[in-house]
């Protein structure tokens, strides 16, 4: 069976993108010689995605990105999501978690402000919020099963709780490898900004234990002392 002519205008995107993994809107047009039109519909046939961050400016193939459990891919500090728009991720993530998520947790997630986003989406009812410790935890929009992710962010909360583990505990080897991936994907994170990613995405992991790992594989990481200067929402 002979292959499909993919015609000049992929072979284009294709060689561009092997050579790097993102592209603006102007570098796919100056790669193709076209308009933005001519592009969008190169890109269409081969399949795309646009970043989350920088307001969509950034287009990737969608067979490059190898998204983590979280459904996100990052490349430096351009940001992509399986579910596509910094709007839409934000509801699966919500709807998705076993506790919910507080405006921190979010951000350091995804490592973008999501404060107008949220109350964007609580204000159309495509999720809820409830106030927790001070804090809103953002759920669900269905009534039954927000309360089901406060009862487990009381849970986790409550004395005597297992989480978050004790420091001294050795981590297992799958937790091990979710350490090493987030430092993959933020190189530039201290044990204590690791420790809040994977905490965000409900895995119990202290900051002495991510330290642990920096010394068990030599990253030569240190934790950040100073407190963090984001604001409570």
């Amino acid at each position: 069976m002979t292959k499909p002519n993919r015609g000049p205008q992929t072979q284009a995107l294709e060689k561009l993108f092997r050579r790097r993994p993102t592209a603006t809107l102007e570098q796919l047009e100056d790669a193709l010689h076209s308009s933005a039109r001519t592009v969008f519909r190169a890109l269409g046939r081969v399949g795309y995605l646009t970043s989350y961050s920088h307001a969509g400016r950034y287009y990737t193939l969608s067979h490059i990105p190898t998204f983590d459990v979280a459904g996100l891919w990052f490349h430096g500090k351009i940001r992509f999501s399986q579910h596509h728009t910094l709007r839409a991720t934000v509801v699966v993530l919500v709807k998705e978690s076993p506790a919910g998520y507080t405006h921190e947790e979010l951000e350091a997630l995804l490592y973008l402000r999501v404060h107008d986003t949220l109350r964007s989406l609580v204000a159309d009812k495509a999720i809820g919020r409830d106030r927790f410790t001070g804090v809103y935890v953002y759920l669900h929009p269905d009534g039954k099963v927000a309360s089901q992710q406060m009862a487990r962010r009381r849970e986790r909360a409550a004395p005597g709780a297992p989480l978050p583990p004790s420091p001294a505990a050795p981590l297992d080897p799958a937790r091990v490898i979710d350490v090493l991936v987030a430092v993959i994907h933020a190189p530039k994170d201290d044990a204590r900004a690791i420790a809040a990613r994977l905490e965000a995405r409900g895995l119990a992991v202290s900051v002495e234990q991510v330290e642990g790992v920096f010394t068990a594989y030599g990253l030569g990481k240190k934790t950040a002392r100073s407190p963090s200067r984001r604001s409570r929402r």
